[in-house]
């Protein structure tokens, strides 16, 4: 429920602007809101869930996104569904790690692995049958149906977990650190509208600047107050493995560049080209095609070569795919157009797999839940980043072209100087991870196990 409704949401944006009188290219704070809220709440997820069983927290976090869901359904403007979309984004930063953790507790050491690939297979179906569903639903149906299909999904889940999931506890928890929590809350937050209020929000230039000062001063603060807490929410000792400190700010500045790709495609080629919904989310089944045959691909790759020839060389790939992007037009064939997708979904999970396992590999002991946690607020904050940024360059160039209303010729030059931007921002990213020692390198079985407790939002 929760990985199908990251992918079904960005083909049903321009059916969703129209109903909602809006315009199709000032979309990306549906996506941005939702992300962001995850980044949030993802934190505190694990002293949640210590504090009141995970079985009780899994069954409010379903109960909270199919009641955001209702709201997404029902809302009659932007500002109401963006508002519901963060009441979504709350449930689904507690659905993921809490489930983990509900695994982690419910099965023994031994079997841990063999169950995390087990039920890591649903979490691939949404990226596989999101777009296309999502573009059947808005054509044959209404937009509406995308959110009010989590309903039926949502009472099952309520069910199952009150009668099969173990309320599992680890004691009593420390305390909670509230005031860092709030430092690195808003510190997100702040920066986070301060990207999108240069496209979508139409915030003066003094209040963006007034944003990005403050949050990345909020930052700085919760740095400062962790330096001096014995129990924060992520320890500085996390950062003296050197592994995981190339790995989050690779993770982040390489998913600022791809992760609005699942964004800026769908509108691509509806705005700019004229498909229907169905004919766009049927364009994206190759790359999540591809995406799933390089998962044993990439395992096997990365315990011949390493981790830094790996990504150094595949985050020029993706960058370079990105760009290709570029070359989409109305006289491009269909099978070079299918290819270009699949390469691009090939190398995109390539680089998923890479970057969350070379980042958590050394995680050992008590750092280990805290650095897969960070992980994770780390991926949904890049991605909601990544789409505020694609907004706002995607926002700049079309005022650039001045394109005439309903010309999508000039339109659709705006998507190309945008792809080949944010393709230049992930190459760049590639030299982060030419900080990585040389002769780090895994084991397939390594490989499989991190990735297997990790989830790829894509």
């Amino acid at each position: 429920m929760q990985t199908l409704d990251t992918t079904i949401v960005n083909t049903a944006l321009p059916e969703m602007a129209r109903s909602l009188g809006e315009s199709p290219l000032r979309m990306q704070s549906v996506v941005v809101a939702y992300s962001l809220a995850m980044a949030m709440l993802i934190p505190a997820s694990g002293w949640i869930s210590d504090r009141f069983g995970t079985r009780r927290t899994f069954f409010t976090a379903i109960l909270v996104f199919a009641l955001g869901s209702l709201c997404c359904a029902l809302s009659r403007n932007l500002g109401e569904l963006v508002a519901a979309r963060v009441l979504q984004g709350m449930g689904g930063a507690l659905l993921l790690p809490v489930g983990r953790l509900a695994v982690l507790r419910g099965v023994p050491r031994s079997q841990f692995l063999q169950a995390m690939s087990f039920v890591s297979i649903p979490g691939l179906i949404g990226p596989l049958i999101g777009p296309t569903l999502g573009g059947w639903m808005v054509q044959y149906t209404s937009w509406h149906w995308i959110f009010l299909i989590n309903l039926p999904v949502g009472a099952i889940g309520c069910v199952a977990t009150l009668i099969y999931m173990p309320d599992g506890r680890a004691g009593k928890p420390s305390r909670f650190d509230l005031v860092g929590y709030l430092w690195l809350a808003f510190g997100m937050v702040a920066v986070s509208l301060a990207l999108d209020g240069l496209a979508e929000l139409g915030l003066p230039q003094a209040a963006v600047i007034l944003l990005l000062a403050s949050g990345l001063g909020s930052l700085a603060a919760y740095w400062l107050h962790a330096l001096r807490r014995p129990d924060p929410l992520f320890s500085p000792a996390l950062f003296s493995v050197q592994s995981l400190r190339v790995g989050l700010l690779g993770n982040l500045f390489a998913r600022i560049g791809s992760s609005c790709m699942p964004f800026m495609v769908p509108l691509m080629l509806q705005v700019g080209l004229g498909y229907s919904p169905l004919h766009a989310g049927l364009m994206l089944l190759p790359a999540a095609l591809a995406g799933m045959a390089m998962k044993p691909v990439a395992a096997w790759l990365i315990s011949r070569l390493g981790y830094r020839r790996v990504l150094l060389f595949n985050t020029l790939a993706v960058g370079l795919s990105m760009i290709s992007y570029a070359l989409v037009g109305p006289e491009q064939p269909l099978w070079v157009r299918v290819l270009q997708f699949a390469i691009f979904g090939g190398v995109n999970s390539m680089q998923f797999t890479a970057m969350n396992t070379v980042t958590l590999k050394d995680m050992a002991g008590p750092l280990a839940s805290s650095g897969n946690s960070l992980l994770s607020m780390v991926q949904m904050l890049a991605m909601g980043m990544g789409v505020a940024c694609a907004g706002a360059v995607l926002a700049g160039f079309t005022g650039y072209f001045a394109q005439p209303a309903g010309e999508a010729g000039e339109t659709l030059r705006a998507f190309h100087a945008t792809f080949m931007t944010m393709g230049l921002v992930t190459m760049v990213s590639a030299f982060i991870f030419w900080q990585l020692e040389p002769e780090t390198v895994a084991t397939t079985a390594e490989v499989k196990a991190v990735d297997a407790d990790t989830v790829d939002h894509a």
